[in-house]
């Protein structure tokens, strides 16, 4: 690697680091002053993707729209093609998914969440957090257009791309799922209520826009600094989510894993290899 293009490389890995840091320090610090006035993750399971040629490999602005078409597809049509590795995944996600929404009810019921200024907190730090997930991928791609790192360009397209696809596959399964939030009912987060509507809880989009948007970061800078920043705080994300009585405790297990799932496939599907 050149001089050149490793100083790139350092200065758009520090950019992906610093926009994460950035917006999640500038969010949380504004809320707190208006309230007082990874082991190794496994490889998601990989659908199966159209052969790509020379003018669908280019990562674009203009090149998304069809790029988030093409994902969909493969994303609704995965089942399909799940093999013997995957079930290390799925299989773990959904007996441990099955037992969260067993005591889902006992947990969100407790006492300990039942203050308000907590759940109003956690709120206001969870929309902070998501937000600073939103707009770093922004923030790395005009930093990357502005050095003329392809690395950087490449990353902001890509975690904006994985965010669209969660949020689609968010809202299809909310439709579906039609489960009720926990305030409603004594928090018995029953599923199939019409009531419910677009609101439904099931799954956290909070969690499935952070968790996307960290896995394709983490993913194109892999320096262990980045991962457990960009982790760390989708933790924070998903784990705010359930403090503020938004989302039950399986709510946000499914939106985080469904999130980084579709994150990773995004960052495989798309991205060219670049030496760091």
């Amino acid at each position: 690697m050149t001089p050149h293009l490793h100083a790139l490389s350092v200065r758009s890995r520090w950019t992906a680091l610093a926009a994460l840091l950035l917006f999640a320090s500038g969010q949380i610090c504004a809320m707190a002053q208006s309230s007082s006035s990874d082991a190794a993750l496994p490889d998601a399971p990989q659908a199966q993707p159209a052969p790509k040629n020379a003018a669908q490999d280019q990562v674009t602005i203009l090149g998304t729209p069809r790029a988030i078409l093409h994902d969909q597809a493969a994303i609704w049509t995965s089942p399909i093609h799940i093999h013997d590795r995957d079930l290390a995944v799925l299989v773990p996600l959904g007996l441990t998914t099955a037992v969260l929404m067993t005591t889902d009810h006992q947990v969100m019921s407790s006492s300990k969440l039942q203050d308000t200024s907590l759940n109003n907190h956690a709120v206001d730090a969870s929309n902070g957090l998501v937000g600073g997930f939103v707009a770093a991928p922004v923030i790395i791609w005009g930093m990357g257009h502005i050095h003329q790192d392809d690395h950087a360009t490449e990353t902001g397209i890509l975690g904006g791309e994985a965010m669209v696809d969660s949020i689609v596959v968010e809202q299809a399964l909310k439709i579906i799922s039609m489960r009720e939030r926990p305030t409603v009912d004594n928090a018995r987060g029953k599923f199939f209520q019409t009531s419910a509507g677009i609101d439904s809880s099931f799954p956290s989009s909070h969690s499935m826009v952070a968790w996307s948007s960290a896995a394709v970061i983490a993913s194109e800078y892999k320096g262990p600094l980045t991962q457990l920043t960009a982790y760390g705080l989708a933790t924070g994300v998903s784990l705010t989510r359930v403090l503020g009585r938004q989302h039950f405790p399986s709510d946000v297990l499914v939106g985080s894993a469904f999130g980084w799932m579709i994150g990773r496939y995004v960052f495989h599907r798309h991205q060219h290899s670049y030496d760091e």
